[in-house]
């Protein structure tokens, strides 16, 4: 650099090279998939898609491409965004800040860093990085987005709500705008897919496979092949960067469960619990336990190797550990076999148990062959309102995502059975029975807010409490 003017001759050294400005500035050594997704920045694609597993270094490659930004272009205006706080704030823009730091000293003094936004101190208004959330409830994350350069940066871009992009269509068509998504391709409609299948030709695409990553270990691919298998949708999604299979016959999609597991959704004040039990003895399936609160399902765990006294004991040492007013208002039991000790033991122990039989009739028995098919298609119902919230849970995704239906001679509608998912090479979805089995719940919790929208009320011939 010359004395004269250093940042000129900085310009000039890396304005066209993102790679070079990596690896020299930041000093870090893209991998050959990364540089060509910083060239492509650089090169002038307007309009980039990237699809890809777990951990092969997205969130890295969009924070060098937004630092390459602010540094190289002036005016700008970088926004960058993802459909929760969490995934923006805990995951893209930490990881952004982290390679602040390793901004060479001149360069480091020439930012100011807050809570929800990177400037050039010097020109605050004129060049900065702005993270905002994208919810359906507020599209304008990427409204109105203008300057001489400006690059959007869309994370997790499968879970935005489409409100979002209509409502960035401005922002993304101007001649100076790049539009960059980047996500694990959970969900086969909407705009992320559009961009990688019937808009393809229109975009600059890539896929980024764990296989393929150095980044992913080979231990992380082994262990999602042994827990889900090859055909599953956790392992085209999660490893290989695919979209799900559109499985015609699937009860509950993918986007929903795992959307449901990223929302930002807090407990309602003074909200009863409602708990859930499908139990097991000994053998491969498992004890299920579900905790759920309103809209919000609290915890989910399973145990093994238990006999029927011993879950009981388990239980009831959670309930009496509870003050009353934290207590559960009812304990659902699916009581079919051997879970109708655990009803008759907890009932005599002054539990608010219910047996719950989930191979009765339904209530709409015009459409469903069983109670269990009924209450499947319910929490589907639930998630597809979009205001509820699941825990964060791999083995539960799933179990949820897993289970498909099929007509019966009748035209019913019949959740496929645990027996029928063992011969497909999948395991008992016991986790998603439990969370299903909440949904059979009398307590107001359960049939207030998302929950209006279920039109048909359960059968009342369930056993009751004593």
């Amino acid at each position: 650099m010359s004395e004269a003017n250093p940042f000129d001759d900085f310009v000039v050294e890396y304005y066209d090279d993102p790679v070079r400005f990596v690896r020299e500035v930041l000093g870090a050594d893209p991998l050959p998939y990364q540089a060509e997704f910083l060239a492509a920045i650089a090169s002038g694609e307007r309009k980039i898609s990237v699809r890809s597993g777990h951990g092969t270094g997205k969130s890295t490659s969009a924070s060098w491409a937004m630092l390459w930004f602010l540094f190289l272009r002036f005016p700008n205006k970088v926004v960058v965004t993802a459909p929760t706080s969490g995934q923006l704030f805990d995951a893209l823009f930490a990881e952004m800040k982290r390679w602040i730091n390793e901004l060479p000293q001149n360069l480091k003094d020439m930012v100011t860093v807050k809570s929800d936004r990177v400037e050039l101190t010097a020109a605050a208004s004129e060049a900065f990085i702005s993270a905002r959330t994208s919810r359906a409830e507020t599209p304008e994350a990427l409204a109105g987005v203008h300057s001489e350069h400006v690059l959007l940066v869309i994370d997790e871009a499968s879970g935005v709500p489409e409100k979002v992009f209509e409502a960035a269509a401005g922002s993304m068509s101007g001649h100076s705008a790049t539009t960059v998504l980047l996500s694990n391709p959970t969900r086969s409609s909407g705009t992320f897919y559009e961009s990688q299948t019937r808009m393809a030709n229109s975009w600059w695409t890539r896929r980024w496979s764990c296989v393929d990553s150095p980044l992913v270990s080979d231990e992380f691919v082994d262990e999602m092949r042994m827990r889900y298998g090859e055909e599953s949708n956790a392992f085209r999604i999660r490893v290989l960067g695919e979209f799900p299979l559109a499985d015609d016959d699937t009860i509950v999609p993918y986007h929903l469960a795992e959307a449901a597991m990223r929302r930002d959704i807090e407990v309602a004040p003074n909200t009863r619990a409602v708990w859930a039990i499908d139990p097991a003895r000994f053998g491969t399936d498992r004890t299920a336990f579900c905790k759920r609160e309103g809209s919000v399902i609290t915890e989910i765990k399973s145990w093994r190797g238990l006999d029927l006294m011993q879950t009981v004991g388990r239980v009831m040492a959670e309930y009496d550990a509870l003050p009353p007013s934290q207590q559960p208002s009812e304990i659902l039991v699916d009581s079919i076999g051997i879970g109708s000790g655990v009803v008759d033991r907890m009932h005599e122990l002054g539990a608010p148990v219910r047996g719950v039989n989930v191979a009765e009739a339904p209530s709409m028995k015009e459409t469903y062959n069983n109670l269990r098919t009924e209450l499947w298609f319910k929490c589907k119902a639930w998630l597809e309102d979009r205001s509820c919230k699941l825990p964060s849970d791999d083995e539960l995704l799933a179990d949820l995502t897993g289970i498909r239906y099929a007509f019966t001679s009748s035209g019913k509608m019949a959740a496929e059975s645990k027996d029928a998912m063992r011969k497909r090479g999948l395991r008992s979805p016991d986790l998603a029975d439990a969370v299903c089995l909440t949904m059979a719940s009398d307590a107001a919790t359960a049939l207030s807010g998302p929950m209006s929208r279920w039109r048909g009320a359960l059968r009342r011939n369930l056993q009751g409490i004593a």
